[in-house]
């Protein structure tokens, strides 16, 4: 008997400023204890960059003004991989980036961008052209790029590998039976398997689940008998051994608000439902991402013991954070004393929503901080487990209001 999923709790996470506009097609990724977020589409095309803390719900605008970082984009995608950020695609279709490989490196511990020289990609005769509404993901030390659409072109059923190791590209075999031609889709990764659900396909809305073999090299249909709709602009992530599924809709003007949940193991459907009072929002070229330990993709079969894998790495499950972090907005009972996060643990039963400020009851210790300590000491950093967390940033409709729209979602097992 498969495992039942329990209901979930949305709550809206209010922004304060600094914070990025709202915005659409942008693109988003959890990297050391950060949200990284860039570029995307409001009332125009953006190139700006941040970065999210979600302890703090604090924004820092990071530099993106350099030669070697991107310029506006949209529809493109952010993949992290051992403190680097890769950044595809995006870019406005014109000569200059049909003949540029649109490939951005960003060092999240040196705040730094780099750009992989042309010399060294031309030597290999072999790297894609630029696409958007494509879908990357990570897959042992490899990021794998599928479909995307190239302006006056139409959508493309290309299968890229990028080695991160070698920084070499690879076209996959595509002649075999597939998804085709694909774009607004989503992907995730799973042990050893890459997972695909619906898009579209030319202008037309898709419903199918299909799963790639990193062994085998071959694409796999999986049928089944119920599900979502014909969904694009939705996004997926992985929790525990299931894909999780929200937004989207059939067509560009029809956000949803489903969250369906994929068992990997038995490969069945399950609608999630909320609590009673707690409603998820409409949206459509969101993004999502999932934050703590359920949230981990578990490491491929047969890892060799040099490969390092994302569940060992401590910045995924453990986050680092200064003693003195202020909930977003002053409560009445709080005191004039630093508040110092112990053993955040958080389940549905240990949340309690004050207002508009989202807090971790009975895990929230008040500081008894004497006035003799040190600066050193009140500076020190802690690290505590990161509760299971799946955050929906932006998407259309916009709000009103210029912050960008931030929704936090807690799932109960039962």
């Amino acid at each position: 008997m498969s495992e039942k999923t329990g209901s979930c709790l949305w709550t809206s996470v209010p922004q304060m400023s600094p914070a990025p506009c709202d915005r659409y097609k942008h693109a988003i990724c959890a990297c050391n204890g950060n949200i990284y977020l860039l570029g995307g589409r409001g009332k125009h095309s953006l190139k700006d960059f941040w970065k999210y803390s979600v302890v703090c719900n604090k924004w820092m605008e990071l530099d993106c003004d350099n030669d070697n970082a991107p310029e506006e984009l949209e529809e493109h995608s952010m993949v992290p991989h051992q403190g680097v950020l890769y950044v595809f695609g995006g870019l406005r279709d014109s000569a200059y980036s049909d003949s540029k490989t649109p490939l951005w490196l960003f060092d999240t511990a040196k705040e730094h961008w780099f750009y992989i020289e042309e010399q060294s990609l031309r030597s290999q005769n072999v790297a894609p052209a630029n696409k958007k509404g494509h879908s990357a993901v990570l897959l042992r030390s490899s990021m794998f790029i599928y479909g995307g659409y190239i302006d006056m072109r139409g959508t493309s059923q290309e299968f890229w590998r990028f080695d991160m190791d070698s920084r070499l590209w690879s076209l996959l075999n595509i002649a075999q039976a597939g998804p085709g031609p694909r774009h607004s889709h989503s992907a995730i990764t799973h042990q050893d398997y890459m997972y695909l659900y619906g898009g579209l396909q030319g202008l037309k809305e898709q419903r199918d689940l299909w799963r790639w073999s990193y062994h085998s090299h071959t694409w796999t249909c999986i049928r089944t008998s119920s599900g979502p709709s014909k969904l694009m602009g939705h996004s997926a992530v992985v929790y525990k051994d299931s894909m999780l599924l929200f937004g989207g809709g059939e067509t560009q003007t029809a956000p949803t608000n489903c969250l369906w949940s994929l068992n990997l193991t038995t490969l069945m459907w399950e609608r999630l439902p909320s609590l009673p009072g707690s409603t998820a929002p409409c949206r459509i070229h969101h993004r999502c991402v999932g934050l703590g330990p359920k949230f981990q993709p578990r490491p491929p079969n047969n890892t060799s013991s040099k490969e390092p894998s994302i569940s060992k790495n401590k910045d995924n499950t453990f986050r680092p954070f200064k003693n003195k972090c202020f909930p977003s907005s002053p409560l009445k009972w709080q005191p004039e004393e630093d508040i110092e996060l112990q053993n955040l643990h958080v389940g549905l039963k240990s949340i309690k929503t004050y207002g508009n400020c989202l807090t971790f009851e009975n895990h929230v210790a008040q500081g008894n901080r004497e006035s003799e300590h040190s600066e050193n000491e009140t500076e020190d950093t802690v690290e505590v487990p990161m509760p299971d967390l799946l955050l929906i940033l932006g998407g259309k409709p916009l709000k009103d209001q210029a912050a960008i729209s931030v929704w936090q979602m807690t799932l109960g097992d039962s």
